[in-house]
Order: C-alpha cells, then structure tokens, then sequence
C-alpha cells in the first residue's frame, strides 16, 4: 500500500502587504481532486498541519465564481469535504511526521501556504528529507510550492536547481492579488534558485523533475496526484 502524506495550512488569513488579513486557507479543489485520486488508488492518507490546528477551507475556493458558475461542482466539494471533516479537524502534528512512513509528501496549494508553510521549519524537515531519498515522491500544486521555501539546510535550499512551475505571477495579476501581495510566489522561487517553467494561463501545466512533481494551478491538481501516484507505484514495485 502507498502511504500519502498531505501538508495542509492551517492559516485562515492572508497577510498583505498594506497589513490587512485576507481570508484564507487550503483551496479546495486543489485537496479534493489529489484526494480523491489517493482514495481511489488505495493509498493510505495521512493529513498533517503546523501544530496539528485545523486546515480550514478558503471559502472562495467554495464559491460559483471560482468555479466557472458551476454550483453542482461546487456541491460536491462541500460533500467531500464534510466526509473528510473529522481528518481536517484534528490533522497530524507536522512536527510528529516521521519521513520513512510515507512514500508521497504532497502539498496542497490556496494562498494559506504562502502564510505559514513558507515559513515553518518542520515543513522545511519533512520537504528535504523526503527529496533526497531515491524512493519518495515529493508534489505539490499552485501555492502549495510555497512550502518549498522553507527547505534546506547547511548546504543551501533543497530545490535549487530543480524544474518546477507553481502558481504564475501573471495568474496572481489576473485574479487580481499581485499588487497588495507580500511576495510573488514565482518571483521568490525564481530568486532561490528554482528553474522555474511556465505554462499557460490558467493550464493544467505539470512539471516532473527527477522525484519531483508540480502543478502550475487548480486545474492541475488531479494531473499531479496521478503522476505522482505513478512514480509511487513504479518505485515501489
């Protein structure tokens, strides 16, 4: 059996840049479609936040307007996520997560990561760890690549070098965020070393690097669970 492990904010705001907090959280599309695709693969999943608190939804990520006025879509993800509810609640420590029992660390994106994953130590832990071992798969999608920043050590980022893509500055322009933005995702991956490929607008662009598999948006959340799973499921065989 693969065992999954999913990094989830547990941040409910969005600190901008004039200093105001703008709701926050995971995106839901971004943890229903991977989820979905782990469940149904068989793999056991485990979900871990900062501290064990609640990953809470971004209530956006719930609305018709960000999902292309599809309310039965929208629907769906409410069930999912009451079905998921107790998980949600009372998440893993990530500060308790022990690498070696998993063989997919993967990172779901919404604005919440850029909040506390960026910056939080153990996330950084699990991240270089699970990286720099031949037989795990590290993934994340849109935002969820923020995590990434706060991988490394001694030695320098753990993803220097690495092809990647995560959610563009030009998608942040377009949504309208860019300009009260603390920091651009892309730009700040860019700056750390990251050699970073962009795809379409609002395309479900996904990049696989070595053990290594990201999503450029939303629409590429399914796209890199499957990969992801995949690769899993080769190395594991």
């Amino acid at each position: 059996m693969i065992n999954v492990l999913m990094i989830l904010t547990s941040a409910t705001v969005w600190t901008q840049k004039d200093g105001s907090q703008r709701p926050s959280g995971f995106w839901a599309e971004e943890f229903i479609a991977p989820h979905q695709h782990f469940s149904s693969a068989g793999a056991r999943i485990t979900i871990a936040t900062p501290g064990g608190l609640p990953a809470v939804v971004d209530a956006l990520s719930l609305s018709p307007e960000a999902n292309h006025g599809d309310t039965a879509k929208v629907e769906g993800f409410a069930r999912y996520l009451e079905g998921c509810a107790q998980a949600l609640r009372a998440p893993m420590r990530i500060e308790d997560v022990a690498v070696a029992d998993y063989d997919v660390v993967f990172v779901p994106g919404g604005h919440g990561p850029m909040q506390d994953l960026a910056v939080n130590p153990s996330v950084g832990r699990v991240l270089t760890t699970a990286l720099a071992a031949p037989f795990k798969v590290v993934a994340a999608v849109c935002h969820g690549q923020a995590a990434f920043l706060a991988a490394g050590d001694a030695q320098g980022w753990a993803f220097k070098g690495r092809r990647m893509t995560a959610f563009t500055n030009d998608e942040e322009t377009q949504v309208g965020l860019a300009a009260n933005a603390p920091w651009l995702l892309e730009t700040r991956l860019r700056d750390a070393g990251a050699n970073f490929e962009q795809g379409g607008a609002w395309q479900p662009h996904v990049v696989v690097d070595g053990n290594l598999v990201t999503g450029q948006n939303p629409f590429a959340a399914g796209a890199v669970a499957q990969e992801a799973m995949a690769m899993a499921s080769r190395i594991s065989a």
